[in-house]
């Protein structure tokens, strides 16, 4: 079998095996009468595909050198392990356990920051590195800056127009009753640390490191988005589980509840994430449109977070 027959014979096998399971979710999550259910349509719909199909337009003619990984059966394996002690271990009982050190504040925040950054940049380059791989090309712009910026501002824009429709974030923000000179700097603020905090974090591990593992693993850079895309969802299972409450988005006293919303909900998302960093080689681009989409929704609490007494 030539070494094309087995790229297309990967990707398809990939695509069935994230339909069913998307599908499978959804059900469970109808059968269970979780309205979720239509949340993992919507976002498979506007994500997963509209947009998706967005971002292969404006990345046409993108042509970003691969990234050399000379053993990725071996890395592959090696960042797997990592990331099932990473999905029990960090973000179920150790995010607990670090909130527990501080009372729900700036340090407490702070803390996790730090802990964030360990675990999902420290600790797997450190791993890459002790496996002989380097971790610089990870971070170079791989990509004509023509497409950089096109592919930024096009999608940015989308992003903050959709959440201001279909998210009560602007609401929300209101409600914190903020001054426009407060907004004038918690609005730049803001988007620096969710950026860092969510979209270098999670696109660092997720996609510079595992996505790029697992597709010269598949040999197939589209088997790597969708692997990626649901380990990406699946990893959340564990910290929503354990540490969900009444207000967490997906959190469940039911485990195979919870698994369903992270395949039908948030594996969408990777997929968009994942399409954009295969046509790009982009990290910097991940991480500040990942920033994008989380801005808006998380803005009214760090205002109450980081301006007590405004």
């Amino acid at each position: 079998m030539t070494t094309t027959r087995q790229n297309r014979g990967a990707a398809i096998a990939a695509v069935l095996a994230f339909a069913a399971l998307w599908g499978a979710a959804v059900y469970w999550l109808y059968a269970a009468n979780n309205e979720d259910w239509s949340t993992g349509v919507f976002v498979m719909a506007i994500f997963g595909v509209a947009l998706s199909g967005l971002t292969w337009l404006l990345t046409l003619g993108a042509k970003a050198p691969a990234i050399e990984v000379k053993r990725p059966a071996l890395e592959s394996g090696a960042l797997l392990a990592y990331l099932a002690v990473y999905a029990v271990g960090f973000l179920g009982f150790g995010m607990s356990a670090a909130r527990d050190v501080f009372p729900e504040g700036p340090q407490e925040e702070l803390l996790v920051m730090a802990l964030k950054l360990m675990a999902h940049i420290v600790l797997p380059a450190a791993l890459l590195l002790l496996l002989g791989a380097r971790i610089a090309p990870l971070f170079f712009t791989r990509t004509r800056a023509f497409t950089f910026w096109f592919t930024l501002i096009v999608l940015g824009v989308v992003f903050l127009g959709l959440l201001s429709v279909i998210s009560p974030s602007l609401q929300n923000i209101a409600a914190t009753n903020a001054t426009p000179s407060l907004l004038a700097w918690v609005a730049p603020v803001s988007f620096v640390w969710v950026t860092i905090e969510a979209g270098l974090n999670e696109e660092f591990l997720f996609r510079a490191v595992l996505q790029t593992r697992l597709s010269a693993w598949f040999r197939s850079p589209w088997a790597g988005v969708i692997v990626t895309s649901l380990l990406f969802g699946l990893a959340h299972a564990p910290g929503l589980y354990l540490r969900g409450g009444l207000d967490v988005d997906g959190s469940s006293p039911d485990l195979l509840q919870v698994i369903a919303y992270t395949i039908a909900v948030l594996a969408p998302m990777g997929l968009l994430f994942g399409l954009i960093y295969a046509r790009t080689k982009s990290l910097l681009l991940v991480v500040l449109l990942h920033g994008l989409v989380d801005v808006l929704p998380n803005m009214a609490d760090f205002i109450k977070l980081w301006t007590p007494h405004e």
